[in-house]
This record gives structure tokens, sequence and C-alpha cells, in this order.
């Protein structure tokens, strides 16, 4: 999920049950959004039939949502006033894509968590995604999950491995910075004030100071 304090408004991945144990498949994979104060129902914008899982949520300034498809390989884009999702980018290299975020380059920066591998996608003039690029990390990155902004060239990765990292971008390198190691499990990262809010387990939350 995504809170956006300058919309007001709550963006949440939905994903159907997969069926397991012989159980049907119910509910379907989507967007959705709600009132940030109310937690009324704003919208909801279905992937389309048969698609992964709805995994990860980024914003541009222009009010944009890019949505990772984990499983699929593909990012979903509903642009402010549609009405419905639109393939954006899809490649084999982001087949098990997992978080986003936009950086002050105006592009889209995707990981791959079963590679560990991480991409820029830039942003066309006429706003269709440009060709995949490769960055180069300082270090391995392992399991990469949740990937969230914290500046106009850093970015703050939660990996599966027990790690939370700042990537500092300049150009296609990115330096890895380790902020917290130790930890069960993170799989989500933001952060408020001077401090990042991680999820582990994924269910339970700890606080990290955080230095920018």
């Amino acid at each position: 999920m995504l809170a956006d304090d300058s919309t007001n408004t709550l963006w949440v991945c939905q994903n159907a049950t997969d069926g397991r144990g012989g159980a049907p498949v119910t509910g379907r994979t989507a967007l959705r959004s709600f009132d940030l104060k109310t937690g009324a129902a704003r919208g909801t914008y279905p992937f389309p039939p048969n698609s992964g899982v709805c995994n990860d949520i980024a914003l541009s300034p222009d009010g944009t949502a890019y949505v990772s498809e984990s499983f699929g390989g593909r990012v979903h884009r509903l642009k402010p006033g549609a009405t419905a999702l639109e393939v954006w980018a899809s490649d084999s290299a982001m087949a098990v894509i997992d978080g986003l975020a936009v950086l002050a380059d105006g592009a889209l920066y995707v990981n791959n968590f079963t590679s560990g591998k991480l991409f820029r996608i830039p942003v066309n003039a006429d706003g269709s995604a440009g060709a995949l690029v490769p960055i180069e990390t300082s270090m391995p990155l392992v399991r990469p999950d949740g990937l969230r902004a914290t500046g106009p060239k850093t970015l703050l990765q939660a990996e599966q491995q027990g790690r939370v990292a700042e990537l500092t971008i300049n150009g296609n390198h990115a330096d890895v910075r380790v902020v917290k190691d130790g930890l069960t499990r993170p799989t989500g990262v933001t952060v408020v004030g001077d401090s990042v809010f991680v999820l582990v387990e994924l269910a339970r939350a700890v606080v990290v100071p955080y230095r920018r």
C-alpha cells in the first residue's frame, strides 16, 4: 500500500486468492484507492485476467500511479482521471518485479526479487516506457522487496536477506549504504521524519533511525 497525503488517497494492492488446497479462486487482482482519512472506497482498477500478483505502487509528480505485477514481469499505469489500468512496460528481466519508486529524473526504478537486479525505466516524452536500463550496485542485493524514494537520487531498499539499505543513484551505478542489518525478512519500508518504519516477518513493524 501507499499513502499519498497530497491527494488524501490510500492506494492498496488487492489480490485474488490462489485456490490452494482445492479451494476456488475468489476475488480479482486489482489496484484500489480509498480516502486516507475516512477509509471510504474511491476506485477499483482490475488487472487483466490471469495476471500475476499486484505488489507495489509508486506515484509520479503528476499523479500517475505505477503498479508492479510480480510473476508477470509487467508495470501497469493509471493516469490521473483514467478509469482503467493499462500495461505500461513489460520485460522478461522483470519476471519477479517487486518494488517501485520514482526519482527526480522522472524515471521509474524497479527491482527483481529473484535476480536481485535493479533497473531504471525512463519515461519518454510521450509518456511511454523507455528501454530497461540495468543499474550496477556497489554490493549485491539479495531478495530486494519494498522500495521507496527518500531524496532526488536516493532510494531505501528492503531486502528479505535481513537488511535495509540506502541506494544513491549516479548514472547507471548505485552506491549501497547499509542502514540496518539483522532484521527478519524485511519486506516494506517507509520514511517518517528521521525514522524508517520497516515491515518484518510480513506482520510486524520496527522503527529504525535514519540520517540522510
